[in-house]
């Protein structure tokens, strides 16, 4: 597979995402209207060496097992496509809805950093996220340094958006704003997440390279 195709369709389904607000989205939110911009910005350092994290296990560690067991490649790439077109159809009913933005839980600023790692880290959405889009488009042949690549840019991807959220949506009236269109990002995610898992599905058809 064509490694730009790779990438597109990787971060076509990554940066909705990551877009959608979730459980990640609303512990920095609440930690910049709580505590202040700096923690807000830790937090977004520790959501963000989180993803990487997962992005690094699901592309390097599960690189060289597939490169041992071909079954386990076909029955990823299956399961995941399907798991993203449920997903989509999921996002696209889905109704708008609240995010819950009480302040129950908000780290003081020097926990911020260790707060963020540990919400991404059991977020079970991003466990499935990363085995479902990431893991199909390795094989055992995939260069390390794409490999790299991918999870560079998952860092970067989010270290971009959370700062925003950090610094420009850190009070209720942006957040009431933004939760205008955040059943349009909602549609637009599901229509990818269909359109990948398709893709993944077909793809499966085709040995992984030895």
């Amino acid at each position: 597979m064509d490694p730009i195709f790779v990438l597109f369709g990787v971060f076509a389904v990554f940066i909705p995402a990551l877009l959608l607000p979730g459980p990640d989205f609303v512990a920095i939110v609440r930690v910049s209207m709580t505590r202040g911009p700096l923690a807000g910005l830790l937090t977004t350092l520790g959501v963000s060496a989180g993803l990487g994290f997962y992005a690094t296990l699901s592309l390097l560690g599960l690189s060289a097992v597939l490169s041992e067991y071909q079954w386990l490649a076909w029955t990823i790439r299956v399961l995941g496509g399907c798991y993203l077109a449920y997903l989509g159809v999921r996002l696209l009913l889905a109704k708008p809805g609240k995010m819950d933005l009480s302040d129950d839980q908000a780290p003081r600023r020097t926990n911020a950093l260790v707060f963020g790692f540990l919400v991404t880290l059991t977020n079970p959405k991003a466990i499935v996220l990363f085995a479902s889009v990431f893991a199909p488009v390795v094989s055992a042949d995939t260069p390390t340094w794409f490999l790299s690549t991918m999870i560079g840019l998952v860092i970067v991807s989010a270290l971009t958006w959370y700062t925003l959220v950090s610094l420009c949506m850190s009070s209720a009236p942006v957040i009431r704003r933004f939760q205008h269109v955040q059943h349009w990002i909602e549609r637009v995610a599901g229509i990818c997440f269909i359109g990948i898992g398709a893709r993944i599905m077909a793809d499966a058809r085709n040995p992984v390279s030895p």
